[in-house]
């Protein structure tokens, strides 16, 4: 188990903001708020790493965000991406620490459920043979399910990263229940010698209750830091979160 939990910070929603405004004037000198800024801030703020997602439909993060982090942010870069050879080209020229392997759907808002690694597996297993190849470690986003568990390790993968966004979505009567499947994955991937991560919808209200979870290594969290951060800029709402990850039982 790792000494402490560690945070990934997604600043994906900064970028949401920029592109509101300047999504058809990407070269304008008053585009803002920069993703870069607001990685350098979340290192300030004590995060342990900075998880991007480059969509295909480019509808918040860059290329060029993807490689001005890589560059000038000091911390691991996490680029979350979905298995396509386009992303696949993208990841292999940026080198980023770890790429996550998530589904991808334009009419999404934001990712809706976890990767079909068993039902895509051939597909999956050639991606993450070219991200290792290079030295990129591999992650899975997936729902808490033995089977995907399984089948990510058979594709090859060093991590998942579970799916809660059920649990953060559940009633306080079913939660419970959702944890206990989060619990039984987890404890299915720590078997397999997988590292173990979570992430989606995790607030600071509904973290305490992730915390029944066995082996955790990091959790990836984005919205919820970034709206915090309106009240007390991101440095201050990176803080506050890794005090709150500080209580999980090592």
């Amino acid at each position: 188990m790792p000494v402490s939990l560690l945070l990934g910070v997604n600043v994906d929603h900064v970028a949401t903001l920029r592109q509101a405004r300047y999504a058809l004037l990407p070269d304008s000198p008053n585009a803002e708020p920069s993703p870069l800024t607001a990685a350098l801030d979340a290192a300030k703020g004590g995060a342990d790493s900075i998880t991007i997602h480059v969509r295909g439909d480019r509808r918040h993060m860059q290329d060029r965000d993807a490689f001005e982090i890589r560059e000038r942010c000091g911390l691991p870069l996490n680029l979350e991406m979905g298995v396509t050879e386009e992303m696949l080209a993208l990841a292999l020229k940026v080198r980023p620490d770890f790429v996550c392997l998530v589904p991808e759907t334009r009419e999404e808002v934001t990712t809706e459920g976890g990767l079909d690694v068993a039902g895509r597996l051939d597909e999956v297993k050639r991606c993450v043979a070219a991200l290792r190849e290079t030295g990129i470690k591999v992650s899975l986003f997936i729902d808490p399910d033995a089977a995907q568990v399984e089948a990510s390790a058979e594709a090859g993968g060093q991590m998942v990263e579970l799916h809660t966004g059920c649990f953060a979505n559940a009633s306080t009567a079913d939660r419970s229940m959702e944890v206990e499947r989060l619990v039984d994955a987890a404890r299915a991937g720590a078997g397999m010698d997988l590292q173990v991560n979570a992430g989606h919808g995790i607030n600071y209200d509904n973290l305490p209750e992730l915390f029944p979870v066995p082996y955790l290594t990091e959790l990836n969290i984005g919205h919820s830091v970034v709206a915090r951060a309106m009240r007390v800029g991101l440095p201050t709402a990176v803080r506050e979160m890794k005090t709150a990850m500080g209580a999980y039982p090592q």
